[in-house]
């Protein structure tokens, strides 16, 4: 594992009184349910993964006198508990403003919402757009992509509905509203009232289990899934009333779960899927940037028996991560006990019972472990990419007929990158499949120059430039001895600046448009502009430019640099690009490296990822969904340099003090 470039550092920097916390509410657990030690049964479909034992076994519900809420005493132990905690982080809080280092802000988000939801279907046809308020049932229009422009609702968005998917950055603290007036979510609105929810399934690498449980009534089944231990095995183990926490399995402990996703089942039937780039602590729900895509699926009039022929689907997709992520054993188990009734009696129900038919956006996931030969190689990481920008029509193609594409990826942790491995993520991001490559010789590979492709990361000025300065840059992670080190591509970083204000971004994502070759023949686009402008006045009527793309690596470059360079689109109809947006780094760990041969490839990923792709049909779009300045401004090599922790004054601070 790449340390410190790979992984969601934030967890190394929970304030102390959250630990604090969470060892009081471990013991309180343990005290309420004192007569009843017995660990959870190992289910039958385990596959090999070992049982950990439990510190806390939930109680049963038959044995309740409430029946609807957790035993009394661990309410009123937990209630005073609750009072402790937020009288140290008031505390904390303050000696934040007077200049002492705190990794994490201690204000509390603002849970209130709106609860006088109804969101009952009708099968009375309508039309949705991209956002839909409560009430309606979805229509299948072919036509619909997650980047329709969103309808303008007048009811709050906690009771607006989303039938043809809704990507939105992350309401922020600093920065609301956003300086771009892009709509965004808050956590209350992607989970809805959570007197609707009947049951969920969550992942994220970084849990405040404390915090994400006010989201949701006490009596509400959670299976969480989540990092496992050093030892890297698989196991389940209940960690509060109701909730049981899963982990998958990681080689010797090598790698980490990485995605951030939730399955939310309501009362209704309806189901929410949602990928998100933002663990399940509060930090990442107010302090920086994030992003969140969205669906409400709904349920099917009768099961449909799934075709066994379909495995790349959006719902196969998703049942093979869930099993990947031992979310098998926690259903199991929590159908075996105390919670025969739930919605998803299976993992092949997500198939079965709900109606997938209007997702247009294919699931991106990384699947950690060793994957041999092509079945099985495409269904993981950037050769899963590959698949679904084919499967999309997004190839570029090969030879002097080829499109080239440029990708701008941005993300908050860096990898340790060779001209070898970015070209192989390249050749994957162009659609082609790496046969040819892989039996390039390794000689040739490990010599070639670097693709066209920008690294976002904040540079150091960047940062300071922020609202928390450089006391928010706690989950930003690139090495010195990356930077430095003798061929590492410097001269591919861009600065990472939101365009919703001055908060850094934890956002991950990647905007790839498409470009035709430049050629001896190419007519530049300021000649075209002009001939076009020419035209329209010799006319006396305008005519429509043709739609470009900048391909400036600053923010003041001339014209004359976009000379030759046209999104290579005729048709409004055709692609001009795509977009990627999920738990993704821009890094080997989390995208995978090929080896092997052509015929027979193989496939190594460190960590669990998920995400999501989809094809972009204008300019337009690609501004819409990009949450980032454009064009992202380049490093000034000698005077720019990327945010370093390691070399941050607050942070070589505080490190003496963090436990």
């Amino acid at each position: 594992m790449e340390h410190g470039s790979t992984l969601d550092h934030g967890h190394n920097y929970h304030d102390v009184a959250e630990l604090q916390f969470q060892q009081d509410l471990r013991r309180a657990i343990e005290a309420s349910i004192s007569e009843s030690n017995t660990p959870l049964p190992s289910s039958n479909g385990s596959g090999g993964s070992s049982q950990m034992k439990s510190n806390a076994t939930t109680p049963s519900v038959d044995n309740q006198t409430d029946a609807t809420a957790p035993p009394n005493s661990f309410l009123s132990e937990r209630a005073q508990l609750e009072r402790e905690r937020l009288a140290r982080l008031k505390r904390t809080h303050r000696e934040e403003e007077q200049g002492e280092m705190s990794s994490l802000p201690t204000k509390r988000q603002n849970l209130s919402t709106s609860r006088s939801r109804t969101d009952e279907r009708t099968h009375t046809p309508s039309t949705f757009s991209a956002s839909s308020s409560k009430g309606g049932s979805p229509v299948n229009d072919q036509n619909a992509t997650t980047t329709a422009k969103p309808a303008v609702s007048t009811n709050p968005v906690v009771d607006q509905l989303f039938w043809d998917g809704e990507l939105r950055p992350t309401a922020n603290l600093h920065s609301m509203p956003r300086q771009d007036g892009k709509p965004t979510f808050r956590l209350t609105e992607v989970l809805g009232p959570k007197s609707q929810i009947t049951f969920a399934i969550i992942s994220s690498y970084s849990t405040s289990v404390s915090w994400i449980y006010e989201f949701f009534e006490p009596r509400t089944p959670v299976i969480l899934v989540a990092q496992p231990d050093s030892s890297g095995q698989a196991g389940i183990k209940n960690v509060l009333p109701n909730w049981v926490m899963t982990v998958p399995f990681l080689r010797s402990g090598y790698g980490c779960q990485h995605m951030k996703f939730m399955l939310i089942f309501y009362k209704t039937g309806r189901l929410r899927v949602v990928v998100s780039t933002a663990n399940l602590i509060d930090y990442d729900w107010r302090d920086i940037e994030n992003a969140v895509w969205l669906q409400d699926i709904p349920p099917r009039p009768q099961p449909k028996p799934q075709d066994r022929k379909i495995t790349d689907d959006f719902p196969s997709i998703m049942q093979h991560v869930l099993r990947s992520l031992n979310v098998r054993d926690a259903l199991t188990n929590m159908l075996t006990h105390e919670h025969p009734n739930l919605p998803l009696q299976s993992i092949g129900d997500l198939c079965s019972k709900w109606d997938w038919s209007k997702v247009k956006v294919k699931l991106v996931p990384s699947i950690a472990g060793k994957h041999e030969g092509w079945p099985k190689v495409v269904q993981s990481g950037h050769p899963r990419l590959m698949k679904a920008l084919r499967d999309f029509g997004l190839r570029t193609g090969t030879g002097k007929a080829a499109k080239e594409l440029e990708i701008e990826c941005q993300g908050s942790s860096i990898g340790t990158y060779s001209t070898q491995w970015l070209n192989e993520f390249y050749w994957s991001a162009r659609g082609e499949s790496a046969e040819d490559w892989l039996d390039e010789p390794k000689t040739k590979r490990t010599k070639l120059p670097w693709p066209p492709v920008k690294i976002l990361f904040p540079s150091l000025r960047t940062v300071r430039g922020t609202v928390r300065g450089e006391f928010g840059g706690g989950t930003m992670f690139c090495r010195a001895n990356q930077w430095g080190g003798t061929r590492f591509p410097r001269e591919l970083f861009y600065d990472s600046n939101s365009a919703g204000g001055k908060v850094l971004m934890h956002t991950k994502m990647i905007i790839a448009t498409f470009r035709q070759r430049s050629t001896p023949f190419s007519v530049p686009s300021s000649s075209k502009a002009s001939s076009a402008a020419a035209s329209a006045k010799g006319k006396g009527k305008s005519n429509a430019e043709p739609i470009t793309i900048s391909d400036c690596e600053t923010e003041s470059e001339s014209e004359d640099d976009h000379a030759g360079v046209d999104v290579a689109s005729s048709s409004p109809n055709e692609p001009i690009g795509w977009a990627y947006v999920g738990s993704h780094n821009f890094t080997p760990s989390a995208w995978g490296t090929l080896s092997g041969s052509g015929f027979n490839p193989t496939l190594n990923n460190t960590n669990y990822e998920l995400g999501i792709v989809f094809p972009l049909y204008s300019e337009q779009e690609v501004e819409r969904v990009s949450y980032f300045k454009r064009p992202p401004r380049k490093y000034v090599l000698g005077e720019d340099r990327p945010w370093i922790q390691e070399e941050s004054p607050v942070f070589m601070r505080a490190s003496s003090t963090w436990v």
